[in-house]
């Protein structure tokens, strides 16, 4: 019976010592297999900024924002250091650019500040003859013109100065009736009654006043300018018979001039009248005319989609003349607040308006927005800035963003990539059937609408080392269960933006 008892335990405490063994490898085994892909997912993910203490990303240059190191050092495009990308920014809120070099680049910066201007837009316009002021020169009696002193139209002409001597002779008979009469004692009813029959014949009062005066019948009369302009038409000739209710001539004022503003279309709907004008004329631009517009003339040119307005300016030192081009600001007669920049710091592309503004930490991003009309040198900015924001008023051109504004740098990369220093790039073979495809393994840093930041191993095909980088994304709503800290294989195309994801998937397949 002791010996079963003392066999019983024997077995016991080998069975424990067997267990503890099994559990001894197999912690040791699982704990070099998870030091093996600790090793492996995190080969340069850990880096700290020891002046900061905060954790880096990768480091760039930021005039080549698409090329990512794993250690810092001297950029090889420019002269100057590669600035860090902390893991709290991702390098989405923009770039920082050196101080010296900003100046070498000449970038200089604006406020936005909110200003009490004027509605209203730039437009050109015309000078014309005032239509409504214009006088004709007519025949009431049946005659013809004995002398023209007028030679040809658009003479200048000034008040009162003589057109056209014209002999009448209907004239002669009434006239010499009346002086029969008068001879004959006539009395003064009888006299009264001849006197209103030559009015009746459009004798003049003064021919009658003289015929009293030296007894002498007059069939000729002088027609002349009612005011001072020009003779905008002249219809007849010397010799030639004219006819009761017939123009002989046209004369059209200079003292105030008609300007017409062409409108474009896409204003039409802004024009109104009693709307200010402001006019210049090239030649003095330092003579302004202006006026308010009196009517708006219905319809649009077919040939330069412009709707036309119409006001009066004065000329009263007969500067101007009809068919002058002028600069003319259409404004309103009420202020209204506006938010403003520099003209010059709109970028426009033809799809959208950016203006890079400038962080409260220094760094400078590109901001879409929305532009309404221009004051002056400046520009309305109806949505995306707010008063008191810092905008880049030169250089712009010269600025590239991890964010936007992919211009020049991703062209140039397409052509001839860069890759990492010491190590160079393969672009894809031309005219192949299907972009090559690479793949790597690597720790995910970062997500975002846009792209994927990876801690990845090296790529041989490429020629890379390990490093960090971030890859374009199909779509913003692709890889939706990727997320920052896993260890993931995933594959990727060379294409003129940089390198695109096709698949994403973590380390031996499970998702």
């Amino acid at each position: 019976m002791q010996k079963k008892q003392l066999a019983r335990a024997a077995l016991m405490v080998l069975a424990a010592a067997a267990l503890l063994g099994a559990g001894y490898v197999a912690g040791t085994r699982r704990s070099t297999m998870g030091g093996e892909s600790a090793v492996a997912a995190t080969p340069s993910s850990d880096r700290i900024d020891p002046k900061t203490g905060r954790k880096v990303l990768y480091w760039h240059d930021p005039m080549v924002p698409n090329q990512h190191f794993d250690k810092p050092g001297k950029s090889p495009f420019m002269n100057m250091q590669l600035e860090p990308v902390y893991a709290d920014e991702g390098g989405s809120n923009g770039i920082k650019i050196d101080p010296g070099l900003q100046q070498n680049l000449g970038i200089r910066y604006a406020t936005v500040r909110r200003q009490e201007t004027t509605e209203g837009f730039d437009a050109v316009g015309t000078t014309q003859f005032d239509e409504s002021k214009a006088d004709v020169v007519q025949s009431r009696v049946t005659g013809y013109i004995d002398h023209l002193y007028a030679s040809a139209p658009m003479q200048r002409v000034t008040k009162g100065a003589p057109i056209a001597s014209l002999f009448v002779p209907d004239w002669l008979a009434p006239q010499e009736e009346y002086l029969a009469l008068k001879r004959g004692g006539m009395d003064d009813g009888t006299l009264a009654a001849s006197r209103a029959r030559m009015r009746a014949m459009s004798i003049p009062d003064g021919v009658i006043a003289s015929l009293d005066r030296t007894g002498k019948a007059q069939t000729h009369v002088t027609l002349s300018a009612p005011e001072t302009g020009v003779l905008t038409e002249l219809n007849v000739r010397d010799g030639a018979m004219v006819s009761p209710g017939q123009t002989l001539a046209k004369v059209s004022g200079l003292d105030r001039l008609w300007l017409v503003v062409e409108v474009p279309e896409a204003l039409a709907l802004q024009v109104r009248p009693g709307m200010s004008v402001d006019a210049v004329f090239a030649g003095d631009p330092a003579q302004h005319f202006t006026g308010h517009i009196r009517e708006i003339l219905p319809g649009i040119s077919a040939s330069s989609r412009t709707l036309q307005a119409r006001l009066e300016i004065g000329n009263a030192d007969f500067r101007l003349t009809p068919g002058m081009l002028m600069r003319a600001r259409v404004g309103a007669a009420k202020k209204v607040s506006r938010l403003l920049v520099p003209s010059e710091a709109v970028i426009t592309t033809g799809k959208r308006s950016v203006v890079i503004v400038k962080n409260p930490d220094g760094r400078l991003q590109p901001v879409s927005v929305t532009v309404g009309n221009d004051a002056g040198d400046d520009t309305e900015v109806a949505n995306g800035l707010t008063e008191g924001q810092q905008v880049v008023a030169s250089g712009q051109f010269l600025i590239d963003s991890e964010a936007s504004l992919k211009s020049v740098l991703p062209k140039l990369e397409a052509t001839a990539p860069t890759a990492p220093t010491g190590a160079s790039a393969s672009p894809p073979a031309p005219g192949a059937a299907a972009p090559q495809t690479y793949d790597t393994t690597g720790k995910v840093e970062q997500v975002t609408a846009g792209d994927i930041t990876f801690s990845h191993q090296p790529v041989p095909a490429l020629g890379w080392g390990a490093m960090t980088m971030s890859f374009g994304k199909p779509s913003p709503t692709a890889f939706p269960d990727v997320k920052p800290g896993q260890t993931v294989h995933f594959v990727f195309t060379q294409s003129g933006d940089g390198y695109q994801l096709t698949k994403v998937e973590p380390v031996g397949g499970a998702k």
